[in-house]
Formats: C-alpha cells, structure tokens, sequence
C-alpha cells in the first residue's frame, strides 16, 4: 500500500507504538455527525481495508471505511473516537486507502480526557475541553497518510475533523499507554494485589523478537484470548540450530508470581517446550537498548525450560525460581523452543512501590 509520511521519520517510528484506538484494545467509534454511505464503526477494524468493485447498498457505493455526503452547506464532518486505552499520543495513520475521488482534503484532530461515565452525545457539546494536537493537515488520496503529534499528555477521546466532507478507510492512533494506576491497585483480582504487568492496558509493551513471519509480536499481550490462531504470535519453522525469543516491557517494575502461557488455536505447531527470564534494566542510563547484539544484559532465569502442550492454557507458579520471586523486573523475555507459536502471555506479579510510569 502506499503511503505518504508527513515528515522525516524519527529514530524510533511512531507506528511502533500501541494503536491506542483500534478495536482490538476497545476502541470505539462513539458519534459521528455524518454516516451516509459508511458507517463510522469501520475506521476501527483492525484488518486492512478492502475494495469490493461491484458492492453496492441502497445508499450507494459500499466502501470500507467511513464516508459522509457531499456537504452543500457550510463547515466540515466530524468523528469522536473513545481511545479503547489512554495515552499519549505520538502519530496518527488517517488511512484513506480506495478513497480516490472521495477522500477529504484536509483533516485535523482534537483530544481530551474526560471521565469513563460521559455519556456519548455530550460530545456534541462546546463543554468538552477539547484540545488540537493536529491542525488542519493535507491528506493524500488513496494512501496512508503518516502525520506526527507532538501533543504531550494522557487522552481518553479523539475528534476527527475532515474538510470538507468525504471517506477515511481507517485511524491509527499510535502512541504510548499511560494506566491509571491508583484506580489499577484498588481493583481486587483473583491473585489478590496482583497485575498482568504485562498486558498492553497496564502499559506493557512487546520491544522486539527474532521472529514473526506468521503473526505479529504485538498480538502476545492483547486483551482477550485469541479467537483465531491468526491472532498470536508465531515464527517460521527453524531449519538451523537456535531457538526464537521475544521481548517485553512489562507496564512497570514488579514481583513476578504467576505466569499464564496460552496457546489457543496452536494445535500442530505449538512451541515443544518455552522459559522466561527477566531483568532490571533503566533505559535512561543504557539508552536504547539493542536486545539482538547484546551479550552482557543480566537475564536472570524466572521460568525453567518448561514442556508445553498444544492448544492449552498453562499456568506456572510452583515451577518458578523462588528466589526471582523476591525481586524486581521491568522486562522479560520469553524463549520457545525450538519455534511456533503463542496466543498469549500474561505475567502477574505486585508493581514495586514508587516505580509506575
């Protein structure tokens, strides 16, 4: 697909960060002013968009995305998107993929953070404080159209503007997940003051891997168990020597005490046994950590080599080093051997005192 990006690329891409807004997290399309030919809940999917030439509905041309009428009065179309994880937000995709005589010729984009309990029409309200982080920008037809936020602060809704009128395929909204982490301890769990420390909602993130030809890292640690074996990570068979890794940064410094290792819907290509290790490591101190090349980063070993079984959910506690119990880590690093593919990993542990981002 083509793409325009709006401005030179960082050293680290904005699209390697969480899309705080897709439906996978929860995101949702709350209201939009205009819905004519498509319906705004498309702007959402995860799957790419598509182009069916001789789809038609009662409306007009089907298209993937969501498209308004032509506007014959004056002002511009908006959608208000509820960012299924708050965050900070670093860059935006405004897809406009198969919109070729249709796409809109500028956006802008608002944000906010209001409470969870707003109700969906108070958005249509001047008492939203809504804030721009992207002025009116060109949008190329077509295309994703990559723009940088420089905007800082956590954000619980979007609006999209367009001018004037038109269809966008798809929103990206990438950037990094900041928790609430005073409402995260007072919530009870099953392990009592444990935490997924892990899951993207607690602001985990997966930092890189050997591998991924057949399911992106990032599926490793989404909400839910996957319902597909499209929805995992899983790498390519291994015909040399070796095994395949993935990395994570867990959402904060904590305690590990639990593991769930799950590999729904992996039934002939499961990993034959996996480990875990984990590590304290300041970012600050290191800089941009290379986990490829580097030999010297203090892996202590969590989880032993442990036989798994095909499409299973396993728990792990007892078979925990006790010692690493007792200490902290803000990454870990999961080994399968000798490849295949995982659904999902859950770490639960207890954050440590005064170390939430």
């Amino acid at each position: 697909m083509k793409s325009q990006t709006h401005s030179m690329a960082t050293q680290i891409p904005f699209t390697e960060g969480v899309d705080l807004a897709s439906e996978k997290v929860g995101g949702v399309a709350l209201l939009a002013n205009d819905e004519f030919f498509a319906p705004k809940e498309n702007l959402l999917k995860a799957v790419a968009p598509v182009f069916i030439p001789d789809k038609y509905t009662e409306f007009g041309k089907w298209m993937d995305g969501w498209e308004t009428r032509r506007k014959r009065t004056s002002g511009h179309d908006w959608c208000v998107i509820q960012l299924g994880l708050p965050g900070e937000i670093h860059g935006v995709n405004v897809d406009t993929a198969h919109f070729l005589g249709n796409h809109p010729e500028q956006c802008s984009i608002e944000a906010c953070a209001v409470p969870e309990n707003q109700s969906a029409k108070n958005f249509d309200s001047s008492a939203v404080p809504w804030q721009e982080i992207l002025p009116k920008t060109k949008l190329f037809s077509g295309c994703a159209n990559l723009i940088p936020i420089h905007a800082r602060g956590r954000f619980t809704h979007l609006r999209l503007n367009i001018y004037p009128d038109g269809g966008v395929a798809r929103l990206r909204v990438y950037g990094e997940v900041k928790p609430d982490w005073k409402k995260l301890r007072a919530m009870p769990s099953a392990l009592g003051s444990a935490l997924d420390l892990a899951a993207v909602e607690n602001g985990g993130k997966v930092v890189t891997c050997n591998d991924m030809f057949f399911g992106p890292k990032e599926n490793l640690i989404l909400p839910g168990r996957a319902t597909t074996m499209g929805e995992g990570w899983e790498t390519r068979r291994k015909r040399g020597p070796g095994h395949d890794w993935i990395v994570i940064r867990l959402g904060t410094a904590g305690k590990i005490q639990k593991l769930e290792i799950d590999t729904n819907h992996f039934k002939g290509n499961f990993p034959e046994s996996c480990s875990l290790e984990g590590s304290l490591l300041t970012e600050q101190n290191l800089g941009p950590i290379d986990f490829i090349e580097r030999r010297d980063l203090p892996w202590q070993e969590i989880l032993p080599r442990t036989q798994l079984q095909g499409h299973h959910r396993h728990f792990f506690e007892k078979e925990l080093h006790k010692k690493t119990t007792l200490e902290s880590f803000n990454f870990i690093r999961l080994n399968i051997f000798p490849d295949g593919g995982i659904s999902r990993l859950r770490v639960y542990g207890v954050p440590a005192e005064g170390l939430e981002k």
